[in-house]
């Protein structure tokens, strides 16, 4: 079989694929009015999980798990946009790392709203003005974002999911060598993230690496600086048009943010691999923690993050604490829990567990 004849097949299914995919929008176009007429909530990422969990069970040809989510991911995105379109709010600027975040699972159709801080993100989706937000709550190698969980804390917003998403940066230039290029622009901490990188290639090449403010702004003056580059996320370089020379220059390969999608008045059904994230401001008694956290481990309910933080109430040094553990709320033993501590304690969502 020559190239011309398999190209022909390719078409072929690209034409019954076509098909297919606008079937399943017709299915999803009635699905959302079924639900808008019920007043139920388009994203369900508890089922998004389901069908991506299925697919990968009846799947027997060349696609990985990566491949089969990064599909349909994309093909859930124009569904919900078909059944409700919705407005993303995000840490931008835009091409920023929360902003590839927000792509990765609201696909490229959605309509989404840069903030300038986690704060006005948190406020947008708390006074409803868009539905879903996008912030980034830690990363593994500088720790948690005490601003995001203090928000939760303070808002009443719910978690609809987490995002971990792996952390790369591009070297990014109009340039057409190495040598043309005099300065590297990008925000402090990608500096020191890809030292080793800039080490190697321009140890007897100097440069001028000039902080600013984002990778995204880097990738924008880069893209009228012939003789500069950029140390930036794919989707800056791709947003502001500069070529990728390198990718994946971080010295760490295991250099991860962890992301929340927050929203109004959101619960989650169970999906049997569940992270609730609770905050708690418990009596200022002797054991009272201790006697607390001594209850999940007679439940054999895993925890798996606790953070203090101060109250920030009255003259005392206090603290309340933002705790993760394995469950959805309406778990028996987690309820039972919850109950015991009523008036101290705040659910702050129930979400497929990714991390």
């Amino acid at each position: 079989m020559d190239l011309t004849q398999l190209r022909q097949q390719i078409d072929d299914l690209d034409a019954q694929l076509l098909q297919l995919l606008n079937r399943r929008m017709d299915v999803v176009k009635m699905v959302g009015e079924l639900k808008r007429a019920n007043k139920a909530i388009i994203y369900r990422p508890e089922r998004e999980k389901f069908i991506i969990d299925r697919l990968v069970g009846l799947n027997s040809g060349l696609l990985t798990r990566p491949a089969i989510e990064a599909i349909f991911l994309e093909i859930f995105a124009v569904a919900r946009n078909i059944e409700l379109p919705e407005r993303i709010a995000y840490l931008g600027p835009e091409g920023s790392f929360t902003h590839q975040a927000a792509e990765s699972r609201f696909g490229a159709m959605s309509e989404y709203v840069a903030l300038p801080s986690i704060r006005s993100v948190f406020e947008s989706v708390n006074t409803e003005r868009t539905r879903f937000g996008v912030v980034p709550i830690e990363n593994n190698q500088e720790g948690i974002v005490n601003e995001t969980i203090d928000l939760l804390y303070e808002l009443d917003v719910k978690i609809v999911a987490e995002l971990p998403l792996a952390i790369h940066h591009t070297f990014a230039t109009k340039a057409e060598k190495l040598s043309e290029i005099t300065r590297i622009y990008s925000k402090d901490i990608a500096f020191r993230q890809c030292n080793k990188f800039l080490r190697e290639y321009f140890e007897h090449h100097p440069v001028e690496l000039i902080p600013v403010e984002s990778t995204s702004r880097a990738a924008l003056i880069v893209s009228q600086e012939p003789q500069a580059a950029a140390i930036c996320s794919h989707i800056a370089a791709k947003l502001f048009e500069v070529p990728i020379l390198f990718h994946n220059i971080e010295d760490s390969e295991t250099n991860r943010t962890r992301f929340l999608i927050i929203s109004k008045d959101f619960k989650n059904a169970r999906s049997g691999n569940d992270k609730t994230t609770i905050l708690v401001n418990l009596d200022n008694q002797a054991g009272s923690l201790a006697r607390f956290l001594q209850r999940f481990d007679e439940k054999k309910i895993n925890m798996t993050k606790i953070e203090s933080r101060p109250l920030r109430e009255g003259e005392q040094f206090r603290s309340w604490f933002y705790i993760d553990f394995d469950g959805h709320i309406d778990d028996d033993d987690v309820q039972e829990i919850i109950l015991a501590r009523q008036g101290q304690v705040k659910w702050a969502g129930s979400y497929v567990k990714l991390t």
